[in-house]
């Protein structure tokens, strides 16, 4: 619909507009807002502003002959925009500085101008005005376009920076996740046997080995991946019974200490040093079960302790039975021919799936000071002080070893040492510590040092959780079943 360019009104037509600004916007001449003199038009009234009324000089001095404007009865108003001034010069300066291009946009014999809505400018008629406008409105989509542009640009800029940076964090992940499998023994780098073969051949190269000796080992090693069986050379026998004599005579300050039944101990090997961790603890939890006749039933088809390859095997029969999917599903269902560590859910999964009866505890968050877990050792304590014959300072238990799990290791705890002054300390077999280390606890001398590895106080262990793996008792058939069903959502129970 049409609008009038002065004053906005919307009109039917083009013709009514024309109508319009004839019979409201074009009247008389205006009068000199200075003196009222009635001009015939802006261009009269310009002259007739300068002739009568010229801009005062420095001295607010008129020029000879020019006429001072007479006085109104109040403060003089601008005729123009209404607006006040405090005195004829003020008015005179307000209307040549906010009204003077009106006053020099006129033309001889326009009656009426027209001032631009968008800017100060003023026309001599509404053609001119409609023109005028125009400008303005193709400026404003100009800019408009640059702006859309810049803004577009912008945006392509930003998709293109989230783009890359998106990019940068899946390599990033990527990386991560190969570095994780490399050091989860999941990036398809070959098993036990590979690297076995690897580090003797490495052995070789550096002269720290004969030839023969490697084709002996290796032949060696090939027997014993082929029977499913530890070849035994990284075991050590006997040192529980060591360790019970040994504290008869000595540690004078020692109130108790109780062991478990017999454990044997067993080293990392060329084949699987730097992961085979937990694999190595469950050799030494069943050589204690192994000696108890409770668990005989149970472990009928396995009386000999099996390779890491066959408790790999072990652990993913327990998997095709429905133990524990979610844990299945990360080793995607394959530990044999991988370095793949793992933990107390494997550890229990295993134990469960040969009917053995078993809980995991989850030491969650430190509960003594400097991130120590003081509540972890006084559950060990308890769980060895059972049944404790009173005045024996060392009580050898039918209590199977305990499979403990930290962030990126795992141990095997034999025993529990309580001071006079009640200070707590745990026996730990550590598959990290050397076969020729732990065969010094053999001898039958005063001359006897305890690896570092193998006393640990509560200042000693300082990672952020720990889980323990305790065996006691079988399961029946139907038991098994449940903890099976049980395993689809693995919980542990936490202390605290």
């Amino acid at each position: 619909m049409p609008v009038c360019d002065v004053c906005g009104q919307e009109l039917a037509s083009e013709s009514e507009v024309r109508s319009h600004l004839a019979r409201v916007h074009l009247g008389p001449g205006p009068p000199c807002p200075l003196c009222g003199f009635l001009a015939g038009g802006y261009d009269q009234l310009r002259r007739h502003i300068d002739a009568a009324h010229p801009e005062p000089g420095p001295q607010n001095s008129r020029p000879p002959g020019a006429a001072a404007a007479a006085p109104g009865p109040g403060p003089p108003a601008c005729s123009i925009c209404g607006e006040a001034a405090a005195s004829a010069p003020g008015l005179e300066a307000h209307l040549r500085a906010r009204h003077g291009r009106l006053l020099l946009a006129t033309a001889p014999g326009n009656k009426q101008l027209y001032e631009c809505p968008m800017c100060d400018l003023v026309c001599a008629s509404s053609q001119i005005l409609q023109e005028h406008v125009d400008l303005h409105l193709e400026e404003c989509s100009f800019l408009e376009g640059i702006n859309v542009g810049d803004l577009e640009l912008a945006r392509q800029l930003q998709d293109e920076e989230d783009r890359q940076q998106r990019l940068e964090e899946v390599k990033k992940e990527k990386e991560e996740f190969k570095k994780l499998q490399r050091q989860y023994g999941l990036d398809n780098s070959g098993g036990y046997k590979q690297q076995f073969l690897k580090n003797m051949e490495r052995e070789v190269n550096r002269g720290r080995m004969q030839p023969f000796e490697y084709h002996k080992r290796k032949t060696d090693m090939m027997e014993s991946l082929a029977f499913g069986v530890d070849d035994g050379k990284t075991k050590t026998s006997g040192v529980i019974e060591a360790l019970c004599k040994y504290y008869q005579n000595e540690f004078k300050d020692v109130r108790c200490i109780w062991l478990s039944v017999g454990v044997d101990h067993f080293s990392s090997s060329l084949g699987d040093r730097g992961w085979g961790c937990g694999y190595r603890n469950f050799q030494m939890l069943l050589s204690s079960l192994l000696k108890n006749d409770v668990y005989n039933d149970c472990l009928q088809d396995h009386t000999l302790i099996p390779s890491i390859p066959k408790i790999q095997s072990m652990i993913e029969d327990a998997w095709k039975e429905g133990f524990d999917p979610q844990g299945a599903s990360h080793f995607n269902n394959r530990l044999r021919g991988t370095k793949a560590w793992i933990g107390a859910c494997e550890i229990y999964s295993l134990l469960t799936s040969l009917r053995l009866k078993c809980q995991v505890i989850d030491f969650h968050k430190p509960t003594g000071p400097m991130g120590t877990h003081p509540r972890l050792f006084e559950w060990v304590l308890s769980y060895y002080s059972r049944g404790r014959e009173d005045g024996a300072k060392v009580v050898c238990t039918s209590k199977p070893p305990l499979y403990l799990q930290h962030q990126g290791h795992s141990r095997t705890i034999v025993g529990i040492e309580e001071k006079k002054n009640r200070t707590l300390c745990l026996l730990i077999f550590d598959p990290g510590c050397p076969l020729q280390e732990m065969q010094k606890l053999l001898r039958h001398n005063g001359d006897v040092t305890f690896p570092k590895q193998l006393r640990k106080f509560v200042g000693s262990l300082k990672d952020k959780q720990y889980q323990i793996v305790s065996l006691d008792g079988v399961l029946s058939p139907e038991e098994k079943t449940t903890r099976r069903e049980a395993s689809q959502l693995f919980t542990a129970d936490k202390i605290p």
